[in-house]
């Protein structure tokens, strides 16, 4: 029996066609969340990567895989509005898109500055491997606009029915809350059952977001996955 790894493990950097799994089942995570080092940012390795509740996260290389417990969760239903959010809705110069400027939402998420932070995981490298999964309509994005200039957005990615939340940015006050309200409204429309929201976020906590153990993640990413994907534009 595997116990947990001290040294993260490596993965293949060419996987062949008739390779097994990316990410074998008796993978552990340190007490960082790191579970993985190394790999490609394919179609493949990505998808599986999700599918089995890890992301990339790194400023690399080598790519960093991780899977963090405990693992911040937002239940559509659960999603707070608050009065100024309610405001800010009901602006006549604010409109929202989907699937819109994907490549500039996932730019303007590396670039923005955030607290406690210094530079961006958001990559070249990355940034080109989501747009490859955009489009394969697996990645998706949200972009908010004033006065048709865009100024907030999130992006992420759909498999049955969870969207795994990346990243999201704000040019104006609560246009990334925004954002996460449309999200919101169309999962709950697709009946999707939660909303990745990776690591813990006093931001995103304040807006209904909760913290599960990594253990009950996984038995709902399972239940998630046990839908089919419908991999199709968000217009």
């Amino acid at each position: 029996m595997q116990g947990r790894l001290k040294i993260p493990y490596c993965i293949d950097l060419n996987p062949g066609p008739e390779a097994g799994p990316v990410f074998p089942d008796w993978l552990e995570p340190d007490e960082n969340g790191l579970i993985a080092v190394g790999g490609e940012l394919t179609e493949r390795v990505l998808t599986e990567a999700y599918t089995r509740g890890i992301f990339p996260w790194f400023v690399g290389p080598p790519v960093m895989w991780f899977s963090p417990d405990p693992r911040l969760v937002l239940f559509p239903e659960d999603f707070h509005v608050s009065k100024r959010l309610a405001r800010n809705l009901k602006d006549a110069r604010i409109s929202v898109s989907f699937d819109r400027d994907f490549e500039e939402v996932i730019s303007n998420c590396a670039a923005v500055q955030r607290k406690k932070q210094e530079g961006t995981w958001i990559c070249d490298y990355m940034k080109a491997a989501y747009c490859r999964l955009h489009e394969k309509y697996l990645a998706h994005c949200v972009s908010v606009y004033r006065n048709n200039e865009l100024c907030g957005g999130l992006y992420g990615v759909s498999l049955g029915r969870i969207f795994f939340g990346e990243s999201m940015f704000s040019l104006i006050p609560n246009a990334s809350k925004i954002a996460l309200y449309y999200l919101v409204e169309w999962v709950k429309k697709m009946d999707f059952l939660l909303i990745d929201c990776q690591v813990p976020s006093e931001h995103l906590i304040k807006l209904g977001a909760v913290a599960i153990s990594r253990t009950e993640f996984n038995a709902l990413l399972s239940r998630c996955l046990s839908y089919p994907t419908h991999a199709y534009p968000w217009y």
